[in-house]
């Protein structure tokens, strides 16, 4: 997971843009920010009457009847729909998955949801402590987050550290490393503490896997490739989430809001070792009517400043969507 130079600069919050992967992240596209969200102020949840009137269906991906929600602006409130409607707790659901019920990164629900998505929701399964020893820099894992407080495992890099210890899986919710409780680190955090662990000696991970049906019990996956991480459903429109301001109904997302989405949450994976296609998707925003890099570096530290994004990092992003806008990608 190669880093650029960056620094945090001050205490990122707990609730961001989902993701997703690695948050990622999370689990989706981009569309359009309201101004709110752009300049960072947010605004508070709407009134539930002013809320979309939408009904989506949902089941527990490894088995259950299905249930009918709405009534949500964000990941929290969807979770707490999905928890009601199953009488589970909150904190039991791991991620959500549209329209699969198999561990099916490419599937992970992100910050937008297509109005003809099913829901399929990943509970707390097995529990599971591993010993690692890190004997290269990088172990090779892509970190994501649910959006909630939970970082977990998007992609394993075949052939690397990781990949030899197979107790590790895809979808595996990294609950403690060496002691040390990280429920409520975000993704990017989470990935740089991996990151800093020593060479050559050994740490302690627990993991928390998703629970299985006996058909979804099959060999391990890697994750899904990165090109088609987070594809939206089969509807024209999408129902955006926000962790701040109210959830919008958008149009499905454009050409070059796919292939710049795609192309940023792969310098995320490269920078930092998290995919999160909703920051990506805000980074897309931020910089989709910037006229030169300065421009978009200033609109991305108001916007995003907690992640003190490296200049490198920051330029090659501008590159990006730049590529995208003249059809290069």
């Amino acid at each position: 997971m190669p880093y650029g130079p960056w620094k945090k600069k001050n205490k990122a919050t707990k609730e961001h843009l989902v993701a997703n992967e690695e948050v990622s992240g999370g689990h989706a596209g981009a569309g359009s920010l309201g101004k709110s969200a752009v300049n960072g102020a947010g605004l508070p949840p709407p009134p539930a009457n002013l809320r979309p009137k939408l009904v989506f269906h949902t089941q527990l991906a490894h088995g259950s009847p299905t249930g009918r929600i709405e009534g949500f602006s964000n990941v929290k409130e969807l979770y707490a729909k999905i928890a009601d409607a199953f009488n589970i707790s909150p904190p039991e659901i791991l991620f959500c998955t549209l329209n699969t019920h198999k561990i099916d990164m490419e599937k992970l629900l992100g910050g937008q949801i297509g109005l003809e998505d099913f829901i399929f929701a990943h509970i707390k399964g097995v529990k599971k402590e591993v010993e690692v020893h890190k004997s290269e820099d990088a172990l090779g894992l892509t970190i994501t987050d649910n959006g909630a407080g939970y970082a977990f495992i998007k992609r394993i890099r075949e052939g690397s550290v990781a990949d030899e210890v197979k107790v590790i899986s895809v979808g595996d919710h990294i609950e403690c490393i060496n002691g040390r409780n990280i429920v409520g680190t975000r993704h990017y955090e989470v990935a740089r503490m991996l990151k800093d662990l020593p060479r050559n000696k050994s740490f302690t991970l627990k993991l928390v896997e998703p629970m299985k049906a006996f058909d979804m019990l099959e060999p391990r996956s890697k994750g899904g490739k990165p090109g088609n991480d987070n594809k939206i459903g089969t509807g024209r429109s999408t129902l955006r989430l926000r962790s701040k301001g109210p959830a919008t109904v958008e149009d499905e997302p454009t050409e070059f809001d796919e292939k710049a989405i795609k192309n940023v949450d792969d310098l995320l994976e490269s920078y930092m070792g998290i995919r999160d296609t909703e920051l990506a998707a805000t980074m897309v925003e931020v910089g989709r009517d910037k006229k030169n890099p300065d421009e978009f570096a200033m609109a991305l530290d108001e916007t995003l400043g907690d992640f003190a994004f490296p200049d490198e990092f920051v330029f090659d992003v501008w590159g990006a969507i730049g590529d995208a806008k003249q059809g290069r990608l």
